[in-house]
């Protein structure tokens, strides 16, 4: 994904990896964000912050309640590799990516000098940037400012004009990109409580606002996502984060 130019394409080079089957979350991040639902058809979960502390999670605030895909989840291109069983993600199916992902950079319509407190990368919507969804493009899975770059795409989500992209996260799936293995996947706000999205995970305003003013790049920030029976059945091995019980 080309985030804002050269800048987040070296982030991205720098971050992509082969996936592999064996995590250990502890020994990869200092902050992880997790999120669990019901199932694979779930279209809304709870997400939860956590610090690594003795090398031991830490919640760093309560569970809170979020909206999925329209059709769930599917297993994703991120740092995990995706087992055989149970739907993979894919352009267009309307799922959330599941599997460990990183969270390099934030991104909203707010000024850069309104958020020069946060301690992860920012930067802000401007008219021209788009997201490109077109497989056949060379910036597939990517955010581009039209203005500046050579438009070989036919399809692409206008940031400016999306009312849920008033501020969110970038989370780094299907990089480098694979062509129809999903794009454009985000952290945002949503469009009203338990609205679906197309593929992005979605929270309230304030739970937005309390995560990017959180999180921290140089702790490598790692979202997790899981449908309740895979995080059970790999928690122990991936050492993953306990989410609360006494969630809202």
């Amino acid at each position: 994904m080309v985030f804002f130019g050269a800048l987040w394409l070296a982030s991205a080079i720098g971050q992509a990896q082969e996936p592999v089957f064996g995590v250990d979350l502890l020994s990869m991040s200092r902050q992880a964000v997790l999120m669990v639902c019901d199932n694979w058809m779930s279209t809304n979960g709870w997400l939860q912050r956590f610090n690594l502390e003795e090398q031991s999670w830490k919640a760093a605030g309560p569970a809170v309640r979020v909206s999925l895909g329209r059709n769930g989840l599917g297993w994703g291109r991120g740092l995990s590799a995706a087992p055989q069983t149970g739907p993979q993600k894919k352009e267009g199916d309307g799922r959330s990516p599941a599997g460990i992902f990183p969270l390099p950079y934030a991104f909203g319509k707010a000024p850069v000098d309104a958020m020069k407190g946060i301690r992860i990368p920012y930067a802000q919507i401007t008219s021209g940037l788009e997201c490109v969804d077109d497989t056949n493009s060379s910036h597939y899975n990517s955010i581009v400012d039209r203005t500046n770059a050579v438009v070989d795409w036919k399809s692409s989500e206008h940031m400016a004009a999306m009312t849920e992209y008033q501020l969110g996260v970038v989370v780094g799936h299907n990089l480098p990109a694979q062509p129809g293995a999903g794009s454009c996947i985000f952290l945002h706000v949503w469009g009203a409580p338990g609205k679906t999205t197309s593929g992005c995970t979605a929270m309230t305003l304030g739970d937005m606002e309390a995560l990017v003013v959180w999180l921290d790049r140089s702790a490598n920030p790692l979202l997790v996502q899981l449908p309740q029976a895979e995080y059970a059945r790999l928690k122990q091995s991936w050492r993953l984060p306990e989410l609360s019980t006494n969630a809202p």
